[in-house]
């Protein structure tokens, strides 16, 4: 893609919307946005700009918008990834509104395509304490490190980013909570549990002796909680794959991600009575309403717990 972009400046000059997406993935990288997000947002906004061409702001309204959409639609594109690249555009729009480049938000006008409702399937409590109690599986590389990680994601409710984020100094044993930092540059405190706290226990002497034997050839990220056989920081690629394999081995569906944990927890705690504003705190979710998905989730639950049990229901 960049290649592509320096062809393009040695034959043309930059257009405004290519230049105002220069700045508006530079203002995301320092906001320490998700590297996901950035790729995905550069790529739809590549396609935009490529689209609206040589024009100028006054001249894209909702109606060029709207046209833009169509343009995916013929191109195959899907309804979830056309809805994407509209949000894409009306983040572009609303930073550039902060600047103050523009005045209005023309995508705002344009509607996102009705996407179908999908739930997350989230693994009931029986199936989370059937992981967590029992012993690791045999596919676990580093069984310490494997269940502090899985009693990390379900037992707190991180991002897997915050997850390999998470450094040493960051834990406090007397308080039995964790510094998370989360999106945005935003850092909140989570609690962990006694289970937890027994797991953690038992890592730190087997993270030690790893790092010790690697004395010689040490490697970046000896800060970090998690680390790798080489003595590095987890990536949340690598902890994408330690879940599922150990997923899978016990049983879960192999669409089961570190995610998947985080909506465990939000569930669970709802089911057990935890009040959603706590539930939000804990999540680091920045509005109510994200929070308030899980109220849909504990709702299937025990609409399925109904139709499975109740005599009237059969």
């Amino acid at each position: 893609m960049i290649a592509e972009r320096t062809i393009h400046d040695r034959n043309h000059p930059r257009t405004i919307v290519e230049r105002a997406t220069d700045d508006f993935l530079r203002h995301l990288r320092e906001r320490n946005a998700s590297s996901h997000t950035i790729k995905a947002y550069t790529g739809d906004l590549d396609v935009f700009a490529s689209y609206i061409g040589q024009r100028g702001w006054d001249s894209i309204d909702h109606i060029a918008i709207r046209g833009f959409l169509s343009h995916l639609y013929d191109k195959g594109l899907s309804k979830p990834s056309v809805a994407r690249a509209l949000a894409a555009v009306r983040s572009l729009y609303r930073y550039l509104a902060q600047e103050g480049v523009v005045e209005q938000n023309p995508a705002k006008l344009v509607s996102t395509p009705k996407l179908p409702k999908k739930l997350p399937r989230v693994p009931t409590i029986e199936e989370m304490n059937n992981v967590l109690d029992a012993k690791m599986p045999e596919v676990a590389s580093f069984p310490e490190r494997d269940r502090l990680l899985f009693e990390l994601l379900y037992g707190c409710g991180i991002r897997n980013s915050e997850l390999v984020g998470i450094n040493l100094e960051d834990i406090s044993l007397s308080n039995e909570a964790i510094l998370i930092r989360g999106k945005g540059k935003k850092e909140r405190y989570v609690p962990f549990g006694g289970q937890a706290l027994a797991v953690l226990s038992s890592y730190l002497p087997w993270r030690q002796r790893l790092l010790a034997t690697l004395k010689k050839r040490p490697e970046k990220g000896t800060a970090a909680l998690l680390v790798n056989q080489r003595g590095g920081r987890l990536t949340t690629r690598s902890v994408g794959r330690i879940v599922k394999r150990i997923a899978v081995a016990k049983g879960l569906s192999p669409e089961v991600h570190p995610h998947t944990l985080r909506h465990a927890f939000g569930t669970h705690m709802l089911e057990e009575g935890a009040d959603l504003r706590a539930i939000q705190e804990l999540l680091g979710h920045e509005r109510l309403a994200t929070t308030q998905r899980y109220t849909q989730l504990s709702v299937k639950h025990m609409m399925n717990v109904y139709d499975q049990t109740h005599p009237r229901a059969k």
